[in-house]
């Protein structure tokens, strides 16, 4: 298939930089087989069955954008160079993998000074990133970057303003507890405590796994033949109890409905055959697209993506292509808003 394949033109206006409050009144668009329905988000218990299963990622974002000065003293004298960092993900030799820019501006064994409590010694770079050694860890450092750091928001609303302290709140997910995740899974952001309680009464169960978001997600698919495209790896864990209980409620009939394309991924790469799931942990780069066969997901509840992208592949691999350009062209047409902190849709294929 073609990157074309996944376009779609989006009106500037649709992008959703504040989400809607309360979180569970965003608006959801429901494609149940071959119907679409508008609804909201607290609607959602009337639309799953008693025994169904939400699987949740409990990732926790980490405020992972940074700016800070690199100061250096040349021939010319003494200069500084302002740098923004957005952390990717730990290294084994504890560095951290970040993105800097401008990159150009920094050497090897420059100091970059992001707070009072919080510096970092640049440690080989590589094409866009470099390697971070922070001059604190452990809670030291876990303190100094909630300090220094910012909410690493989405280009896409970057671009509009700046993260800002609401963001602390507003990009993580209520049951948010394994840190790791540059971006947050962006479906369970929708969840409020209300609707948790409507859930329950509903006798609808959840599983939680985890999957670090990472910033390869908001990378852009650069070969028009996307089965040459290559995804970032991002580590994730499905306990042995979460598998457990996946597998005792698809043995008692109930459906296994992923809240976000990350839990969806996880799920999927832990699968060990059509209808079962083993513990599982590790990197995972499944790249799912037209023609992947699910073996666990019965349903997925997701945020609105952007054109072009491997998301976008996914929702068109789960409910169909002609399929999720109706769904799209729908949503366009009534107003939805879309990506990170925009209205969320229910997808339930009629297999």
């Amino acid at each position: 298939m073609r990157l074309s394949d996944f376009d779609f033109d989006l009106p500037d206006d649709r992008i959703a930089v504040r989400p809607a409050r309360p979180r569970s009144s965003a608006r959801m668009l429901v494609a149940e087989g071959s119907s679409i329905i508008d609804a909201h988000v607290f609607d959602l218990p009337d639309w799953l069955r008693p025994g169904d299963r939400l699987i949740l990622n409990d990732t926790r974002v980490i405020p992972a954008r940074l700016s800070g000065l690199r100061r250096r003293i040349g021939d010319a004298g003494p200069s500084e160079a302002r740098i923004e960092a957005t952390l990717l993900e730990p290294q084994a030799d504890g560095t951290w993998s970040a993105l800097l820019k401008p990159l150009r501006k920094v050497r090897n064994g420059e100091t970059i000074v992001f707070s009072d409590a919080l510096s970092a010694e640049v440690e080989g770079r590589q094409e866009g990133t470099a390697n971070l050694r922070f001059n604190v860890t452990g809670d030291d450092f876990d303190a100094a970057l909630a300090e220094a750091g910012a909410m690493p928001l989405p280009p896409y609303i970057a671009a509009k303003r700046a993260a800002d302290a609401q963001d602390r709140e507003d990009y993580q997910t209520i049951w948010a507890a394994r840190k790791g995740a540059v971006a947050a899974p962006t479906a369970s952001l929708h969840f409020d405590a209300e609707l948790m309680a409507a859930l329950a009464a509903r006798g609808v169960d959840l599983t939680h796994v985890t999957l670090h978001v990472g910033a390869g997600t908001f990378l852009p698919v650069k070969v028009d033949d996307v089965s040459q495209h290559r995804m970032h790896a991002e580590w994730g864990e499905v306990s042995e109890a979460a598998a457990a209980e996946i597998m005792a409620t698809r043995a008692a009939g109930g459906r296994i409905v992923a809240v976000g394309t990350t839990a969806l991924r996880l799920i999927e790469t832990a699968a060990t055959a059509p209808g079962e799931i083993a513990a599982w942990s590790g990197d995972t780069d499944i790249f799912i697209r037209p023609g992947f066969e699910f073996r666990i997901a019965d349903g997925l509840m997701t945020n609105f993506h952007l054109p072009r992208s491997t998301l976008m592949m996914l929702v068109s691999a789960f409910l169909g292509l002609e399929e999720i350009r109706q769904i799209y062209a729908h949503a366009i047409a009534a107003n939805y808003r879309f990506f990170s902190y925009g209205d969320a849709s229910l997808l339930l294929p009629a297999r």
